[in-house]
């Protein structure tokens, strides 16, 4: 197992954090009713996926 042989310094350490970044969620125009929805999911306003009805709303 790789153990590091020195301590790592805290503008080292910073740096390497700063790129954990969160990006926002993806989302696309429903082809029915044009609300936003998760791409390859069925939207949960209208019910519909792929062009035909697959939930009950």
């Amino acid at each position: 197992m790789a153990v590091p042989k020195r301590k790592m310094s805290r503008s080292n350490t910073r740096s390497r954090r700063a790129n954990w970044k969160s990006t926002a969620v993806a989302t696309v125009a429903c082809p029915q009713c044009k609300s936003p929805k998760l791409p390859h999911a069925a939207c949960s306003v209208c019910g519909t996926y792929n062009g035909r009805q697959v939930i009950e709303v």
